[in-house]
């Protein structure tokens, strides 16, 4: 079973940078397929982005497009999420997730391995 530990929020401007990293523990980190997701206050968690097991394929919601970038990094047991030109509507507890597909999975009950979340707000 995997343990997922978030880090890396914080308070930035709008147009800045933050990296969100996730640290996993206890189980075999390569076998896992690795997403982000995020909930604003009064709304559902929602998908960001997800990156497959061996990291030669990824998947954005359309928002993040060209601003995230999904990695990670087998050898740590660590995945990223690298987010630049920030936004006001980017503010949200980001959450990493494990699943055990081996398909790019977007969907909250297809992950099965949850870290506490991170805080990341964007100041206008």
């Amino acid at each position: 079973q995997v343990q997922l530990v978030e880090s890396g929020g914080g308070l930035v401007q709008a147009g800045g940078s933050l990296r969100l990293s996730c640290a996993a523990s206890g189980g075999t980190f390569s076998s896992y397929t690795m997403g982000w997701f995020r909930q604003a206050p009064g709304k559902e968690r929602e998908f960001v982005s997800v990156i497959s097991r061996g990291g030669s394929g990824e998947s954005y919601i359309d928002s993040v497009k060209g601003r995230f970038t999904i990695s990670r990094d087998n050898a740590k047991n660590t995945v990223y999420l690298q987010m630049n030109s920030l936004k006001p509507e980017d503010t949200s507890v980001y959450y990493c997730a494990a699943a055990t597909s081996y398909l790019l999975v977007t969907k909250r009950n297809q992950y099965g391995y949850w870290g506490q979340g991170t805080q990341v707000t964007v100041s206008s």
